[in-house]
This record gives C-alpha cells, structure tokens and sequence, in this order.
C-alpha cells in the first residue's frame, strides 16, 4: 500500500467517524429535547396537583368558637 493510499484510509476511516459522531450528537440531541419536554409537563402537572392539594386541605374539624359543647355540660 503506498504512502497516498494509506492516507486515503486514514481520511476515509476519520470521515466514517465523523459521520457516526453527528448521528449520535443528532440522536442524544433529540433524546435531550424530547426528556426536556417530559419535564416541562411533568413540572405542570405537579403544580396543579400541588394546587389541587391546597385547594382540597380544608379542615374537616369546625373552629372551636363554631363547635357545639359536648353533652356533659
């Protein structure tokens, strides 16, 4: 193998690797996006649920200024 087409391998193998590195920079990148989306909703969700739990955390118990007197007195 001449010393032209050893060079010619060596871009030829760098050309592969850069090509197999933009596919998986592509791949990761849509992963990322897709995961971000995920946390935008789930952050949401977990705002209207806490909400929700605010909203519903009202006292079952009557203050005691509204409670009747038990029997005994």
């Amino acid at each position: 193998m001449t010393e032209i087409e050893q060079l010619r391998a060596q871009v030829d193998e760098l050309e592969m690797k850069q090509a197999f590195q933009e596919q998986t920079i592509e791949e990761l990148n849509e992963a990322l996006t897709a995961q971000q989306f995920l946390i935008e909703r789930m952050q949401v969700q977990m705002k209207f649920l806490v909400e929700k739990q605010k909203s519903s955390q009202t006292s079952n118990l009557a203050d005691e200024s509204e409670e009747t007197p038990p029997p005994h007195y």
